[in-house]
Formats: structure tokens, C-alpha cells, sequence
């Protein structure tokens, strides 16, 4: 299997070469995929081949691994995010300077793999105080504990509530960097509310974990009220995830000429990217030129993961095979700000990222007029001035607070929080029917969800969204759709209390904490 030369040096941890009692050493760590160590060929430290009896292995739960020892009846488990650490014994100590490092390694199912890199031996003066680590275990108690105790003596206050939880530390890894403990946020049920989706289909109880008075109040009316209407009709329109480099050349003539390329060799590119995901799918890459730069959007499914990191990955791969096929290229970067991430922006707003879904109902006057004291001509009136009021305003958003739903839904559920930055934008189109009733839909474009990886395997956050049967894969659509269908019935209390002047006195019932 070939593996892009850049991609292979994401093996190597910088910073890790230090110098020990006896000798040195350094630490790789699986950014590939789960792999099998089948034989060590050789080790080189500036151009020197270092003799491989002297070198043994340590990983979380093995320590003196000899090199030699691994073959291919004899092999070393290295899955993904596992980290080895090789030390060299008997070896003269390194100058604080830059070193070059080559490694050479058989290893399943990639083959031969050979990576040089460029790293320098901290100066163990000028090593400043920092958080404790161990590189072996991080989310062991013992190191847990010094961590609590480093963060409670340099800022001379006790740690109570932060150390206590009950989930596994190991669990988290991936999830979280200095394990320390964790935030305790109330939740709340809101519901249940009746979804006509098609995947979401039923009932749903939905958790909110949120420091806001009235909020989950306010959802629970406005479900009440879309119950008495039939539920809630929701639909997934399109699904997308990107990752947006840049290429830079010579003259705006070198840019246009690569695009063509890239569209030439759009099946080798997908072929590359998808190597490193079973889940990731390219599905087309859209380019856009200015000046010098070739900027390109490359658009994924990613199942039901959000798929941040998948897609920077399967990019990073794809940009790598690239880079080493075609000539002229100036300057590259993975990122361009051009995917947005975690940023609202009007190109995701037109062209989708994460799940784009529309959620709809015809509202019952006389519902309107029992259970919310308003007429649906004054919701459609409030409607009409507050688009303008977003207009003026510059928002990403023409509804009124869609972000407190997905926020409160986001956290319970395990969620990249700081997706609701673009999962925020809302799009609301009200209608008056021949019949006196209300027809009120809201377009989420760029709602960013998981039901698999990330935060979502967590003790609270699994539980939540085994909760609502959306935990594990093939259930993102299903919870794309409970979201969306939780944000309209949230625009529906909101606009009803402020037409109808109950949204000062609710904030005073529900909200003062005194």
C-alpha cells in the first residue's frame, strides 16, 4: 500500500527526542489506521544506523520490547492512536541541535514503510512547568491525580467537584488532552415530541443539559403545541463534510491548469483519500480561483460520525499523493479557510455541511388561540418584520433562537459544541392557509451531528442518545431529524411568547435564579 511521504511523517511525535541516563530516545504514534509491526529494519540518527540490539520498545501496556524480536510470526499490535516509544541504549548523548531520524519498518497491511524526519533534543534548562503527563497512560489515576493536585497548588484553591465522575478515563482517549475531571451540567427532559420523519418516525424524550431558565420550558410548550397539530414533518435534504486546501504557484495560468489536472484525476484523488477511512466517501471536489491560488472544497459523506477529523484526514492523504505527482507547486496548506469549520458562513449556508434538514407543520388556529394566546396572523406578522430585523442585522438566521436547542441538545449528547457556530444558521418561511391556519417550516444548512465517535460514546452522552435510539451507525439521519424537529418547536414557543408579550413574565417565573 503506498503512503504519501508527508503522510508517513505524521508518525513521528515532535518533540520526543530526548536524552536519557543511558542513551535516547523518541516516539512514534499511529495516525494511520490499525496496523501489525512486522519487523524493525533499521533505525538511522544523522545518517548513522544505530544497531538494533540496542534498541527496545515500550508501549501502555508492554516495556522492553526488543527490536529484534518482532518478526512477522512475532508481531506488535499498533492500532490507531497507540504510541511506542523507542529507546536506544548505549548510545552518546545528542548536542541540543537538530537531528535528523530515519525509520524503517515492515508492518501490515502497509508493507514497507520508511519515514525521515527532522526533530531537536530539548534543552532540559529551559524546560518550563507544565501540566503532567504520561505518555505511556494519560488517563491512568495516578497521573490523574497529579494533574488535580498540580492545577490545585498552582492556583492555591481545592479540586471537589471537578475530580468526581463516573465514566472511565480511558474511555476518553482521543476525546480529551490532560484529563482532569469533568463539568457537571444540569439536564433536563423536554416532551415527548412527535416526529413525522423519515427515519425519525415515533415519540421522543429530549435531553437538554443547560444553565438557562426557561429553556427547556419553552421547548416543552412548543412541542405540546406541535403534538396537538400532528407532529412535526421533517426531512434530510443533503449531507456533506469538507475539507478546503489551497495551492499556490507561479502565476494565476500554473493555478488554472492544476484544477483541470484535479479534475482529470478526480478517481485516483478519491481512491487515495478513501484509503484512510471505511466510512469516508468523496463525492466531488468543487475549485475555486483568485489570484495565484488554486483553492479547492473537498466534499464527503461521513456516515454517521460528524467527520471533522475523518475528512481533514482522508484529505491530508489525498493532498499527499498530490503534492508528490505534480509539478509547480509553490505553496500548499491543508486548511484554507475556506471549509469554514466551525465558523458561520454563507458558502455553507448555499452549499450544505454536515446535514442539511427541513423541518415542517401547519399549525391549528384554534390551538394557536387556547394554548399560546395569539393568532397565527400575529406570528406571521412577527415573522415577516424579524426577516427584516436579520437582514439589517447581518445573522446567519431568520428565526429567533435555534442555537438554544442544539446547544442544550449538543451537550447532552456528546456533541462538538462548537459546531452550533455553523449548525446555528436557520432559514424560517412562514404562510397563512386558505383554512386561517399557520404552515411554519425552518431549513437547518449546515447541521453538524454524530451518533458515532467523537463525544458520543461517553457515559451521559451515550445514554442520552440511547435514549432517543439514536446511539451507534446508521442513526445520524435519525437524529439529524429529532434536532431539526426540536428547533421548530422551540421558534414555535418563542415567536408565540413574544407576540403575545408572555416572554418577560416567563423569564421571570422560570429564569431569575435568586
Amino acid at each position: 500500500m503506498f503512503i504519501p511521504s508527508m503522510l508517513l511523517k505524521q508518525l513521528y511525535t515532535r518533540g520526543s527526542l530526548i536524552n536519557t541516563d543511558n542513551g535516547i530516545s523518541f516516539s512514534i504514534k499511529n495516525r494511520l489506521k490499525d496496523a501489525e509491526l512486522k519487523e524493525i529494519l533499521h533505525i538511522k540518527i544523522n545518517g548513522n544506523e544505530v544497531n538494533l540490539e540496542t534498541v527496545t520498545l515500550t508501549t501502555s501496556d508492554q516495556s522492553d520490547i526488543k527490536a529484534k524480536d518482532i518478526n512477522k510470526e512475532n508481531r506488535l499490535a499498533f492500532p490507531l492512536r497507540k504510541t511506542i516509544q523507542i529507546n536506544i541504549t548505549d548510545f552518546d548523548e545528542l548536542p541540543i541541535e537538530r537531528h535528523e531520524l530515519e525509520i524503517s519498518v515492515k508492518a501490515s497491511p502497509f508493507g514497507t514503510l520508511k519515514l525521515s524526519v527532522n526533530d531537536t533534543v530539548a534543552d532540559p534548562n529551559k524546560v518550563e512547568k507544565r501540566m503532567p503527563r504520561d505518555e505511556m497512560d494519560d488517563f491512568g489515576e495516578k497521573i490523574i491525580k497529579e494533574r488535580q493536585t498540580y492545577v490545585s497548588e498552582f492556583t492555591k484553591k481545592p479540586i471537589n467537584h471537578i475530580g468526581k465522575y463516573s465514566i472511565d478515563p480511558h474511555e476518553l482517549a482521543g476525546n480529551i488532552e490532560h484529563f482532569t475531571g469533568v463539568a457537571q451540567i444540569p439536564m433536563g427532559f423536554a416532551g415527548p415530541i412527535k416526529v413525522n420523519g423519515e427515519h425519525a418516525i415515533g415519540e421522543f424524550m429530549i435531553p437538554m443539559a443547560t444553565t438557562e431558565g426557561t429553556l427547556v420550558a419553552s421547548y416543552n410548550r412548543g412541542m405540546k403545541v406541535a403534538n396537538m397539530c400532528g407532529g412535526i414533518k421533517v426531512s434530510v435534504v443533503d449531507d456533506a463534510m469538507q475539507r478546503a486546501p489551497v495551492f499556490e504557484f507561479l502565476d494565476a495560468r500554473g493555478a488554472r491548469d492544476f484544477v483541470k489536472w484535479i479534475q482529470l484525476n478526480f478517481d485516483k484523488i478519491k481512491e487515495e483519500a478513501e484509503t484512510t477511512s471505511s466510512v469516508a466517501n468523496l463525492v466531488y471536489i468543487d475549485h475555486f480561483l483568485s489570484n495565484k491560488f488554486a483553492f479547492l472544497r473537498f466534499n464527503f459523506k461521513t456516515g454517521d460520525a460528524a467527520g471533522q477529523n475523518m475528512v481533514g484526514r482522508a484529505t491530508f492523504a489525498a493532498c499527499s499523493w498530490i503534492l508528490d505527482q505534480y509539478p509547480g507547486i509553490k505553496n500548499f496548506f491543508l486548511e484554507s479557510n475556506f471549509a469554514t469549520d466551525k465558523k458561520a458562513s454563507q458558502i455553507n449556508i448555499m452549499r450544505t455541511r454536515g446535514k442539511r434538514v427541513t423541518a415542517e407543520i401547519t399549525l391549528k388556529k384554534e390551538v394557536l388561540q387556547q394554548y399560546m394566546r395569539v393568532e397565527p396572523e400575529q406570528l406571521d406578522h412577527h415573522s415577516r418584520i424579524a426577516a427584516i430585523g436579520s437582514f439589517l442585522s447581518g445573522v446567519n438566521n431568520t428565526g429567533l433562537h435555534s442555537p438554544n436547542g442544539i446547544t442544550a441538545m449538543f451537550i447532552a449528547t456528546g456533541q462538538d459544541v462548537a459546531n452550533v457556530s455553523e449548525s446555528s444558521a436557520g432559514i424560517i418561511y412562514t404562510e397563512l392557509t386558505k383554512d386561517g391556519d399557520l404552515y411554519i417550516s425552518i431549513t437547518i444548512p449546515s447541521l453538524i451531528i454524530a451518533t458515532y465517535g467523537g463525544g458520543t460514546g461517553i457515559g451521559t452522552q451515550k445514554e442520552s442518545l440511547e435514549l432517543l435510539d439514536c446511539y451507534g451507525k446508521g442513526k445520524a439521519y435519525k437524529f439529524a431529524e429529532i434536532v431539526a424537529a426540536v428547533v421548530l418547536a422551540g421558534e414555535i414557543s418563542l415567536a408565540s411568547a413574544i407576540s403575545s408579550s408572555d416572554w418577560v413574565s416567563s423569564h421571570e417565573q422560570y429564569g431569575r435564579n435568586r
